[in-house]
């Protein structure tokens, strides 16, 4: 898909695998962009599902991020699957939620610092001792 639409990635489209975001100041540029997106797509017999599109919208979710003209934010239902992430109990455990915080790492001031305990496990021949790790994934 990016060498399909590589004239208009960093343009107006953002495209990870099948996924494509057309982005656009106001509605008329948007209609044009939309069209010239289109046509390359059909040009290359390739199709995008309807049910799976949004079309003229302020704000979006893509790829676990909230998309506006105020910027980029947290999905706030990403948010919530990492608050109730039950409590790890082994480094396999850790290592997930490690990774689905680590997702967000550019919201959470000094997440290296606060996720260390955590880091730290999941490195080779290192004990799992949960009051250690528990001050870490509490404060994610």
């Amino acid at each position: 898909m990016n060498h399909v639409l590589r004239a208009f990635i960093g343009v107006f489209v953002v495209v990870y695998f099948d996924d494509i975001l057309i982005y656009s100041k106001n509605l008329e540029e948007h209609a044009s962009h939309l069209t010239s997106v289109l046509s390359v797509l059909r040009k290359e017999k390739l199709y995008a599902n309807l049910k799976k599109c949004t079309f003229c919208t302020d704000n979006i979710v893509f790829l676990g991020f909230v998309i506006s003209a105020d910027g980029i934010k947290v999905d706030e239902e990403k948010v919530k699957a990492i608050k109730e992430w039950p409590s790890p109990k082994t480094v396999g455990e850790v290592r997930s939620f490690h990774g689905l915080a680590g997702f967000y790492r550019r919201f959470v001031k000094d997440f290296s610092t606060i996720a260390a305990p955590l880091t730290e496990v999941i490195k080779k021949d290192v004990g799992f001792k949960w009051g250690q790790l528990k001050k870490a994934h509490s404060k994610l």
